[in-house]
């Protein structure tokens, strides 16, 4: 851990026991949010979509998955405001909700994804 991060997070440098709390409520919340990434498929929607709105039978397709688990996984995602849902006839076209989530699929993509990246 660096110098910056560790002093970050020495408790004697916050103002009051309520920033404090207002840290451990966020970290709550990062983890949650951590969680419902954290899922291969999942993940992988998330990295369609960045590049724009898709069907349910795109993503089918373009995960090789069955529909059941494709919508399992889009309930998940719907669930934790990550992606929007418009019916268009009978088709349901998905796309990204939450910039937070765009941002994360953009920095996995640059970390993991992009050619030459390879594994650290």
């Amino acid at each position: 851990m660096s110098n910056k991060t560790t002093v970050m997070l020495d408790r004697t440098k916050f103002e009051d026991d309520s920033q404090v709390d207002e840290m451990a409520e966020n970290a709550k919340h990062a983890t949650d949010f951590l969680k419902a990434l954290a899922h291969e498929a999942r993940l992988m929607i998330l990295c369609y979509l960045a590049s724009g709105e898709k069907s349910v039978k795109e993503l089918e397709d373009l995960l090789s998955l069955r529909q059941p688990t494709v919508s399992q996984q889009l309930a998940r995602l719907r669930i934790e405001g990550f992606i929007d849902a418009r019916r268009d006839g009978k088709m349901i076209y998905y796309s990204l909700a939450d910039e937070r989530a765009k941002l994360m699929v953009e920095q996995i993509y640059e970390m993991f994804c992009k050619p030459g990246a390879g594994r650290r």
